[in-house]
């Protein structure tokens, strides 16, 4: 059983710095807004210019920092920085001297440029790959949350309070977050071993050398577009409803703000959708249903008369306005789902020693894409209609979506199966870590069932490579599916004497660009539920290309009526529903050692191991006999 996050020191100290931190930057910027006399839309536009200047500039440098000295220390060094700056714009707040917090604003967008990197790079130091979706996702969370609690402070200092009480609260509340976020970063274990410190100063160019250097990997340059991507429409939604609050006396928050906090809402919604959905593992389709939830959402939202509500009382919104508010939260959840694969990528897919100059280009691209928001929100809510401004952000979601769906079809093909199968059965993983993060690999496993190539490619965290008969590969109704998947067909040699032959050179090809293929050694379906032997064309592709093996055993399948148990398969109706299942992955075998009876000894093993989850009371009946 994996430990729960949360009872985790590492975790939990990081998860509340970085959610503290998030509070303590929202309420600032949000009473910034409050007291600063200009209109609304231009303060925050002026506000977010200002503190995202110095991400565009120096996170490179913080990046380079992040990967050359010991995190632990730099985050404390970052942290009191932050305190000191909080202080300082709690003081301007306290006395009321705006130009003093405006001044503060991008020193604040410079300790939170340096800190993002820290941040994300630690995490993905002491979490396993199989726990970073799920840390990835709860430190999202931790961030929306924060600043949707940001908002109801704000919400609750400006229409309960004077406004002297009000900012004299306000500041007491800021310092007593800024500093528990401090003190909640001391239980974050210190490195190992740390980095000397040479190179410390910002090299000249950095933030360019940085971008060319993504622009070389095509799947980080993809995932990094598709951030930005996530970032600008996030930034034009927000910069709508921040836009439409009203600062006076009793109706700061209302309509906008409830708005504001469904799409936020949805946010963290979609990021734990992510995790359920990704059960462990980084799920690549979720980022274009994300992103194409969201562009239909829009469209919704800009059918709706979403100018007469935003000056509606906020009872009247919650009483009559539900299709609004349904279409924000759609709309966050979209995105939720779109940005969390996306961003884990980024995690764990880059290398140790420069993973935060990689986060850094993230939120380089991210910087730059909300300053393009931003030209776009003043050209947009200036000359067009909510309506047309709303279609506008809907087609560049629908946009991101297609994109993406075009570059990875099997990812979302392969989670459109799984969402089926777990569906239809109670599934139960084990040890699908062992499954190489990269490079070739051979996974072999019983054959019980005609569901068993979907049940495995669901349940690999990368996509397979599988052998199929010709007869149904080529199957008029299904064969563009198979093509989809990548199936590998093939055929007896009694009927296509250079079947086999053309099969393995297809095996060995995937192989050799580093993909994981599947097999099933047994050659055929089982018909009494026992295993059979394996045949030699496993040793045939491992004597061609020697690629570790992961042997799998699999459970519960036999008796469904795509099995043999109770005739031939697919001759009746089904008679099961929810039935266990039971995949239970190995770890590698060395092709030197992997011989056709060990591997068959290993499979047979992890199928016992999975028929004592699927039967406990069958097995415990076996072992008694």
């Amino acid at each position: 059983m994996k430990p729960v996050l949360f009872t985790r020191r590492d975790f939990t100290s990081l998860f509340c710095t970085h959610a503290l931190g998030g509070f303590t930057v929202g309420l600032v910027v949000l009473m910034a807004l409050k007291l600063v006399p200009v209109q609304a839309g231009l303060a925050s536009s002026l506000i977010l210019g200002a503190f995202l200047l110095p991400g565009v500039l120096l996170s490179a440098w913080g990046g380079d920092l992040a990967d050359r000295i010991d995190k632990h220390r730099l985050l404390h060094r970052l942290k009191v920085l932050e305190w000191g700056l909080v202080m300082a714009a709690g003081g301007a707040l306290w006395f009321r001297y705006p130009l003093v917090l405006y001044l503060l604003i991008p020193l604040l967008g410079l300790q939170m440029a340096l800190l993002g990197p820290v941040v994300h790079a630690s995490l993905a130091q002491f979490l396993s790959p199989d726990e970073l979706v799920r840390g990835s996702a709860w430190l999202s969370v931790g961030g929306w949350l924060a600043l949707s609690v940001s908002l109801v402070v704000a919400y609750g200092l400006w229409n309960g309070l004077d406004e002297p009480e009000a900012y004299r609260r306000g500041t007491v509340t800021l310092l007593g977050t800024s500093l528990l976020s401090l003190l909640t970063s001391f239980g974050i274990t210190p490195e190992q071993a740390a980095m000397n410190d040479r190179g410390a100063l910002p090299a000249r160019g950095g933030s360019r050398r940085l971008l060319r250097s993504a622009s070389r990997a095509p799947q980080w340059w993809l995932a990094l577009v598709g951030i930005g991507g996530f970032y600008f429409l996030t930034t034009c939604y927000l910069a709508l409803l921040l836009g439409a609050i009203d600062l006076s006396p009793g109706r700061f928050f209302g309509a906008p703000g409830l708005l504001l906090a469904m799409l936020m809402l949805g946010g963290m919604v979609g990021a734990l959708l992510c995790v359920r959905f990704s059960s462990g593992r980084l799920e690549l389709g979720l980022a274009p249903l994300g992103a194409l939830l969201s562009g239909l959402a829009g469209m919704w939202l800009a059918s709706l008369p979403l100018t007469s509500w935003l000056e509606a009382p906020m009872p009247a919104l919650i009483e009559s306005a539900q299709p609004l508010l349904a279409a924000f939260f759609l709309v966050g959840l979209g995105g939720g789902l779109y940005f969390m694969p996306l961003h884990t990528l980024i995690l764990l897919t880059s290398h140790e020693q420069l993973r935060a100059r990689t986060i850094a280009v993230s939120h380089i691209i991210s910087a730059l894409a909300i300053a393009a928001a931003l030209v776009f929100v003043a050209y947009g809510l200036g000359r067009l209609e909510a309506g047309h401004y709303l279609m506008g952000l809907a087609a560049i979601a629908l946009v991101l979506g297609l994109g993406f769906l075009l570059r990875w079809p099997r990812r979302v093909l392969r989670l459109g199966v799984f969402a089926l199968i777990r569906m239809i059965y109670r599934l139960r993983f084990q040890g699908r870590h062992h499954v190489p993060a990269q490079g070739a690999a051979l996974v072999i496993c019983n054959h019980v069932s005609f569901m068993d190539a979907l049940v495995l490619g669901g349940a690999s965290p990368r996509p397979l490579r599988f052998l199929m008969d010709r007869p149904i590969y080529e199957s008029p109704w299904l064969n563009w599916l198979f093509r989809l998947a990548g199936a590998i067909p093939v055929d007896s040699e009694r009927r296509d004497p250079g079947s086999l032959r053309r099969s393995l050179e297809k095996v060995s090809q995937a192989l050799r660009q580093g993909e994981v293929v599947m097999l099933f050694p047994e050659g055929r379906l089982t018909r009494d539920g026992e295993m059979h032997t394996f045949r030699r064309g496993l040793d045939m592709i491992l004597a061609r290309d020697p690629v570790p093996v992961v042997p799998v055993g699999l459970a519960g399948l036999w008796g469904s009526w795509t099995s043999h148990r109770n005739g031939p398969a697919l001759a009746h109706f089904p008679r099961r529903l929810r039935a266990r299942v039971g995949v239970y992955f190995g770890e590698p075998i060395d092709p030197r050692l992997a011989r056709r009876e060990i591997l068959e000894w290993r499979v047979g093993a992890l199928k016992s191991e999975a028929e004592q989850w699927v039967s406990p009371q069958a097995s415990a009946t076996l072992k008694r006999s």
